[in-house]
């Protein structure tokens, strides 16, 4: 029970850190995630926490790593390969040696073989923090890749000469021949073991692909079940690195590439959503643990009466530098002899580079590594006498760990700071080629039945391609964005006022009438689902498309023949829907407004909830079919264009935006009132909706071939053509819920 209490602890503080992290994006999560963990220890019903170091690599770093591997970018990671090896042995082995003689040196009880066990604990950076980094820093694809590839591959390092060191510190004999043969068998078993069961698992499932075995279920139990395995077979049975075995399987495993189809496609859109949440709960995972165990960790040595604060703190300052320095030195040096990839000579250190080094070298952070690794120094050596300075080591691990989390947050905005995402004009133009040959493609579909629906799916084709193409010219694309907020609040505030009038007006006639409206609203909702949804003059099914003034005087007899409950009660329902896509659209443009737009959606329904109660306890809740819907809901988007048209021109005269924006955002508006005035009858409707949506499924399956093909001839990147397939998965999603 009290395991099961800490992980619903665990996962609740991960939750809580999601929160804040939105309030406080200036601070990164997994320092947020660290203080909540501290916090909870406070607490009276958190249950005190030990960590097993084995448990804790199988069940978080595995996994993660596998993840972090799998997502790289391969091609960057290939190209600055040596520079990422040289950081995960080189550097690591470095800060072994220094860390060692300067601890030792600085505290001589401290017994040099100990020290080196520090240094070698403190040799790997955290790839949870690394890659949570980018979020309050600028970073260079360059050097985004050089430190996720440091901090894939220093973690064998890290750990090999941390199990060296202790076993020179608890027994007094090292053999220097013994290590570095161990060292390389480890290494190099690692890597040729995680090779060939990566090249299997890709083997296995691209075979049950083509035989059709291949469901979600399995796809996703097996990639999840593969990074367990795969580091208990290496690190238990071979007795080699596990970690490296679980990098290099990440880094060949390419089965969600391959392949292409409506099957496929859905299974790595679920295969990516499964990954992100239990990646994210992870990463919150490791860090609410560090948190946890830090001041426990902590406490001992600064319980110590017979140690000065003074100089515990001194030493994790000392150390502290000597990480940072020698990591500096060590990195302006590859960068110093690197030669360029275009020229093939030498670039001089400008100030420029050495910003990029300082860059690097503050984004390496240490973290739940270095504590687990600490953790696990004996007690006791080979003699029976306690392990000299155990509590002391724990202590200077763990204030480093602090030291260089708090500086990869905070020096690195300086030195970083995330400006507003230039959009590549590069990636726009390979989108818009993508586009282009999707509608030449899909153009080719055209026949009498689906003409109406396919033209009204290359109609939304030719909105993107028109956003784009105002993309590569826009010159400040924030105050376009900030523009779009303010029209998407203006129609929240529209439509928020329309259903407070409506629902009065309900409430009104239901207190003016009185019974006489019960009766009458529960004789026509007897009748409301035969309500006609053709004008008298309409005959067949066969019936061409009407007119906009046929189609316009349609949809007004339909709602003229409604009662006035069913008249509010249609109106309502239409106004609802609008407010949750309009509140939807505006939480993914501005992440500040997801939980505000939860919270209304929230306080939304419960009301609806209320109000729906009362009115099957009156009686008087009245049918009201989808078409009829419709057509009021089609009315309502009419009146909501026209207001934000209105306010549009009005902020012309205004200098509160640029006036290209308001005129290219009013164009918009005008296509979108032509478009619905062009739409179907309402006894077209459900015909057309679902034309449209096997037309979209079909573009989006040609989109993903033409990725494919661009991808096969060399016209795209791999990076680029997942990050293509990964836009067009969430565009299936959406028009999958909802159309």
């Amino acid at each position: 029970m009290e395991s099961f209490t800490l992980i619903l602890c665990i996962i609740g503080a991960v939750l809580v850190s999601s929160f804040i992290s939105r309030f406080i994006p200036r601070i990164s999560t997994p320092l947020v995630q660290i203080l909540l963990g501290a916090l909870m220890t406070l607490l009276p019903i958190v249950p005190n926490t030990d960590l097993d170091p084995e448990l804790f690599m199988v069940l978080f770093i595995a996994p993660l790593l596998y993840y972090e591997a799998h997502s790289i970018n391969k091609q960057a990671l290939l190209k600055n390969l040596r520079l990422s090896l040289s950081l995960a042995i080189g550097l690591a082995t470095v800060t072994m040696l220094a860390v060692g003689y300067s601890l030792h040196g600085a505290w001589l009880s401290i017994p040099l073989a100990a020290a080196f066990s520090l240094g070698a604990a403190l040799g790997p950076t955290d790839a949870v923090a690394v890659s949570s980094i980018g979020r309050v820093a600028n970073l260079s694809e360059r050097q985004r890749s050089i430190l996720n590839g440091e901090s894939l591959f220093n973690d064998a390092t890290g750990v090999i000469g941390f199990q060296f060191a202790i076993y020179a510190a608890v027994t007094g004999s090292f053999s220097a021949v013994g290590a570095v043969s161990q060292f390389l068998f480890s290494f190099i078993g690692g890597i040729a073991v995680g090779a060939i069961a990566g090249l299997i698992m890709n083997w296995m499932f691209e075979t049950s692909r083509h035989l059709g075995w291949e469901t979600t279920t399995t796809r996703i139990l097996l990639e999840i079940f593969f990074p367990f395995l795969l580091y208990l077979i290496a690190e238990h049975l071979l007795h080699i690195s596990g970690v490296l075995a679980v990098v290099t399987g990440g880094l060949l495993a390419r089965f969600d590439t391959s392949g292409i189809g409506p099957n496929v496609s859905r299974t790595n859109i679920v295969s990516s959503s499964v990954w992100t949440v239990l990646s994210f709960s992870l990463n919150g995972a490791v860090f609410v643990l560090l948190g946890m165990l830090l001041p426990n960790a902590m406490m001992s040595s600064w319980s110590d009466e017979n140690i000065s604060h003074g100089l515990l703190i001194g030493v994790i300052f000392l150390v502290s530098v000597v990480v940072i320095i020698i990591r500096f030195i060590w990195i302006s040096a590859m960068l110093a002899i690197t030669k360029d990839v275009v020229t093939g000579e030498r670039r001089p250190m400008n100030l420029e580079r050495w910003r990029s080094a300082a860059v690097m070298t503050f984004g390496g952070p240490k973290g739940t590594i270095t504590l687990s690794l600490a953790l696990t120094i004996p007690y006791t050596v080979s003699s029976g006498a306690w392990f000299p300075m155990r509590d002391e080591l724990i202590f200077i691990a763990s204030g480093v760990i602090i030291v260089t989390l708090l500086l990869a947050n905070f020096a690195l905005q300086v030195l970083a700071p995330v400006y507003d995402q230039v959009v590549s004009t590069k990636f726009v133009e390979t989108v818009l080629e993508v586009l282009r040959r999707t509608i030449e493609q899909l153009s080719e579909h055209d026949t009498q039945e689906n003409h109406h629906a396919l033209r009204m799916v290359l109609s939304s084709y030719n909105q993107r391609i028109a956003r784009l193409k105002s993309q590569i010219g826009q010159h400040d694309s924030k105050e376009l964005e900030r523009l779009q907020i303010t029209v998407l609040n203006w129609e929240r505030d529209y439509i928020e006022n329309r259903i407070t009038i409506i629902e009065q007006e309900i409430a009104d006639f239901n207190a003016s009438n009185g019974a006489e409206s019960e009766e009458l609203a529960a004789t026509a909702s007897d009748d409301t689902g035969n309500l006609p949804v053709t004008s008298p003059g309409d005959t067949t099914e066969d019936t061409p498309a009407l007119s906009d003034e046929r189609t316009s005087w349609q949809n007004s007899w339909i709602i003229s023949q409604l009662t006035p409950l069913q008249r509010f009660e249609s109106e309502r329902q239409a106004a609802e829907r609008i407010l949750v896509h309009i509140s939807r659209t505006l939480s993914h443009i501005s992440e500040a407004s997801e939980l505000l737009w939860r919270l209304r959606s929230l306080r939304r329904r419960t009301h609806n909830l209320a109000k729906g109660i009362e009115s099957r306890v009156r009686h008087s809740t009245p049918l009201v079919s989808d078409d009829t819907i419709y057509a009021v809901s089609r009315r309502l988007h009419l009146d909501l264009n026209r207001y934000v048209i209105e306010k549009l021109y009005a902020e012309l005269a205004k200098p509160n935006f640029n006036t290209e924006d308001v005129l290219s955002v009013i164009i918009e508006h005008q296509r979108a009132e032509t478009a619905l005035r062009a739409r179907p009858s309402v006894n077209e409707s459900a015909h057309v909706l679902n034309g449209i949506q096997e037309i979209k499924r079909e573009g989006y399956a040609i989109e993903l071939g033409v990725i494919q093909n661009m991808f096969e001839s060399g016209d795209i990147t791999r990076a680029e053509a997942r990050q293509l397939r990964r836009n067009v998965y969430v565009m299936q999603v959406d028009a999958d819920s909802d159309l």
